[in-house]
């Protein structure tokens, strides 16, 4: 159990430092990986790996898609804090809680349209 623990932990952990490597030299690159759902490809690579059904997993796509949309206006907010002259703590914070707030509405009103979330 927990080496199987360990083992998601370093592959996810190194994805994420070659995504902030790559990004570091070519924004463009970097936004291409980081946008990449390896996240969510993981998850269910995991899931599937651990005896979850087709159902589980089709559901997991579905809400993967629907916090996505939900997120969306956290990254045009974040660019657009910094294209005016805000600080990045300020727009990180800005992101946040754009993000927040979206996460909020869709597990309000997700379940509203038959979203599983």
């Amino acid at each position: 159990m927990w080496g199987q623990l360990a083992i998601k932990a370093l592959i996810s952990g190194v994805l994420i430092a070659a995504a902030s490597e790559i990004a570091r030299r070519s924004p463009g690159w970097g936004g291409l990986i980081a946008s990449l759902p390896l996240v969510s490809f993981l998850t269910m690579l995991w899931l599937w790996h651990d005896g979850a059904g087709a159902g589980r997993i089709a559901d997991l796509a579905l809400s993967s898609t629907a916090y996505v949309v939900a997120s969306l206006p956290a990254f045009l907010i974040l660019a657009a804090v910094l294209r005016v002259g805000g600080s990045v703590p300020v727009a990180l914070l800005a992101f946040v809680l754009a993000a927040f707030a979206g996460y909020r509405a869709m597990m309000r009103f997700g379940p509203l349209l038959g979203l599983p979330v």
